[in-house]
């Protein structure tokens, strides 16, 4: 091999070198610049459930940090987070990409989001949703025709269910009178059910409402040992 041979065979050498490094660099600069994506999946108070990356649903306690997402706060309603050094407030459903030297893009994680409640230590699924713009707390009740409420929640939440109709129900401490009633807006997450039958029960029963079948019946329910995943239908 001659001394121009070995020149050329050096330089291609050393231009994969460079196209190498160059790659190298590009996927370096693209893995730091990349978002990191939240969303809030379960509230608790000091407490929140999340998926970060799209990964497993893993609980953070308040101080807690993971992959650079930290939990300063939370309760039933919106948790606190520092993503990438920066302050987001997230509530159920909602998700937030932030990138490590970019502005926080807040996001109400799409309409109609399918939504995940983690059972309690009875096996009881709790969450929060809203009625007519107002937050409340719910469990879900298979054995609950409709959705239903106490007065002091139906009041709190504008219904003016005294001009109802009448009905007559069944429950474990005898039949009681209650008001059948349509509901506006049910928002449970990102999820919105539109004219939802609910009833209204004079006094402090039920003491949460109870997510019936009026409103099961329009969602795609799926549980998976202690997760339960509700998807709107229609």
């Amino acid at each position: 091999m001659d001394v121009l041979e070995c020149l050329v065979e050096l330089g291609n050498k050393m231009l994969k070198i460079k196209v190498l490094l160059l790659l190298s660099a590009s996927l370096f600069i693209t893995q730091v610049l990349a978002d990191t994506r939240v969303n809030v999946v379960g509230l608790f108070s000091n407490k929140a459930i999340v998926t970060i990356n799209g990964g497993a649903p893993q609980s953070l306690s308040a101080g807690q940090t993971s992959n650079g997402v930290k939990l300063i706060s939370a309760d039933s309603d919106s948790a606190t987070f520092m993503i990438e050094g920066k302050r987001q407030v997230l509530k159920m459903g909602q998700a937030a990409s932030v990138g490590a030297s970019a502005t926080p893009a807040a996001s109400d994680g799409g309409t109609n989001s399918p939504v995940s409640l983690y059972a309690d230590r009875n096996g009881h699924f709790y969450g929060n949703l809203s009625i007519n713009g107002v937050s409340l707390k719910y469990v879900v009740d298979t054995g609950a025709t409709t959705v239903a409420l106490n007065s002091g929640d139906a009041k709190y939440a504008k219904i003016d269910y005294e001009k109802g109709e009448k009905v007559n129900m069944s429950t474990a401490n005898g039949v009681v009178t209650a008001y059948l009633v349509t509901l506006n807006t049910l928002k449970i997450g990102t999820i919105v059910l539109n004219s939802v039958q609910a009833t209204v029960t004079e006094g402090g029963s039920p003491p949460v409402v109870l997510l019936g079948m009026s409103a099961q019946n329009r969602l795609d329910v799926k549980r998976e040992n202690s997760i339960m995943t509700l998807s709107k239908k229609y």
